[in-house]
């Protein structure tokens, strides 16, 4: 059975992040993991509270249990029929969320909430969580709810039985791997939703500042980017023929279409490239500034 694991640290944006993973858990026929890490340091902690290093280890050690155990319970209340389990990493968050992702078809990670349109705030561990994944890693705003993924009834309510807002798929038709194509396919078909499909392009620097002006050139590179859309999204509306696909080539970066997309949006899905650096891992730019800034749950799927 697939997994789906959530990094819980008992705030209100992971608990946010654990009911939409146990949602998406739902919809893949999956199960839940629940996974609190917590390093031991009982040489800093000890005497501040007042506690020996054994109690102050086993005082951690209960704290961790009880997030577990409260997240567990509520979400089991909703979600009676979804196979939940439990684990405590007594060790820092990055690795232990690290080798919990290795172990997951996804992992699913709470971000403190900015307030309005603004997004969110991808905190040090979620980006190097997000930086060094093997596998796809979803982050959640705080204030996230169910009926945020749906369309408003007639009246304009929110709602959890009308249908799904769109999944929206950052694409740079050149680099763009089948991994994060294919994860987004997927999620709106789970969804019965369409997919909202966005590439920025600027003119060439090659061209120079005069082309900008050159409605011509425009409207042949226009056509050239629309025509490569097409062909890295032929097959893939071949296989999902369910999912009603519409695309966007803009002009400007993709990083802040895809934010301003977002506010409309169940989900996002962007790519990182998979780079052999010497030195730590890179996220890139445009997955950096919807990271920052989305409205809605982003998926950053790794690939080569």
């Amino acid at each position: 059975m697939p997994t789906i694991t959530v990094g819980l640290d008992g705030s209100p944006h992971s608990l946010a992040a654990a009911y939409w993973a146990a949602r998406a858990a739902e919809q893949r026929d999956a199960s839940l993991h629940l996974v609190h890490a917590w390093e031991q340091h009982p040489y800093v902690r000890a005497p501040f509270i007042g506690l020996s290093a054994p109690a102050a280890i086993d005082a951690q050690r209960e704290w961790a249990a009880y997030t577990l155990r409260d997240a567990q319970s509520r979400i089991a209340k909703d979600h009676p029929d979804l196979p939940i389990s439990t684990h405590q990493a007594g060790e820092q968050a990055v690795p232990a969320l690290l080798s919990a992702a290795g172990d997951a078809d996804m992992l699913v990670l709470g971000s403190r909430g900015i307030g309005g349109v603004a997004g969110f705030l991808a905190g040090s561990v979620a980006l190097a969580v997000v930086a060094r994944s093997p596998g796809p890693v979803v982050l959640v705003r705080a204030v996230q709810r169910a009926e945020d993924e749906h369309l408003p009834d007639a009246s304009g309510s929110p709602s959890t039985v009308t249908p799904y807002r769109d999944v929206v798929l950052g694409l740079d038709p050149e680099s763009t791997g089948d991994a994060v194509i294919g994860f987004a396919f997927d999620a709106a078909q789970r969804q019965a939703a369409g997919l909202r499909v966005v590439h920025g392009w600027t003119l060439p620097t090659a061209y120079g500042y005069g082309a900008a002006m050159d409605f011509v050139l425009n409207d042949e590179l226009s056509e050239q980017v629309w025509h490569r859309m097409t062909e890295v999204l032929r097959p893939w509306k071949a296989k999902y023929p369910g999912v009603e696909v519409r695309e966007h080539a803009v002009v400007g970066g993709s990083g802040r279409h895809l934010v301003h997309a977002s506010r409309d949006a169940a989900l996002v899905v962007v790519g990182r490239k998979n780079r052999r650096a010497p030195v730590g891992a890179h996220i890139g730019a445009v997955t950096h500034a919807v990271l920052q800034h989305a409205s809605a749950p982003v998926a950053v799927v790794p690939h080569d």
